[in-house]
């Protein structure tokens, strides 16, 4: 009942967060809060270091400078008036559900980690958390959608054991 997850360590110095533990409870974390059936859902996570999420960044959305995480959903998600609670995603004609891509930044994850006093592996697991949830309709460009990621995330979190990182 494992979600299928493809990982690309390009930095070798995730394995020693032990990055595809970190993705593979991210995302059970988010498929049970999100009632999604585990085996179902497909996701691909790659592990970079900060020149290389620059460079992503730079060609994606026009910023061209590190950042923690990016991610790339499978198909559009979104919902059509702030706050909503964004559709579950339907699987394909295979039974499967596409989640989409992520990239994260090992330098810039664990500076900030560093920063908010916080381990590297709960900082890591937030942020695949809060990718995931963009991968499926979350985001957090107006106050009412950023409050409804925001409670998604720390409830999710919550139940990992890993405290509120908005506090």
């Amino acid at each position: 009942m494992d979600m299928q997850i493809d990982i690309d360590l390009e930095d070798p110095r995730w394995a020693t967060l032990d990055l595809a533990t970190l993705a593979a409870r991210a995302a059970m974390g988010v498929a049970a809060d999100r009632a999604l059936a585990p085996d179902q859902c497909e996701l691909s996570v790659l592990g970079c270091d900060d020149a290389r999420i620059a460079e992503l960044n730079a060609e994606f959305r026009g910023k061209p400078a590190p950042t923690n995480v990016l991610s790339w959903p499978a198909e559009e998600r979104g919902v059509d008036l702030p706050g909503q609670v964004p559709a579950a995603p339907v699987p394909d004609m295979f039974g499967m559900i596409a989640l989409g891509d992520v990239a994260i930044a090992y330098e810039t994850c664990l500076r900030e980690a560093e920063e908010q006093q916080k381990t590297a592996q709960d900082h890591v697991t937030h942020l695949l958390v809060h990718a995931i949830l963009h991968l499926l309709g979350y985001d957090h460009i107006d106050d009412q959608d950023a409050a409804l990621m925001e409670e998604t995330e720390r409830r999710i979190l919550d139940r990992m054991g890993i405290v509120n990182p908005y506090e």
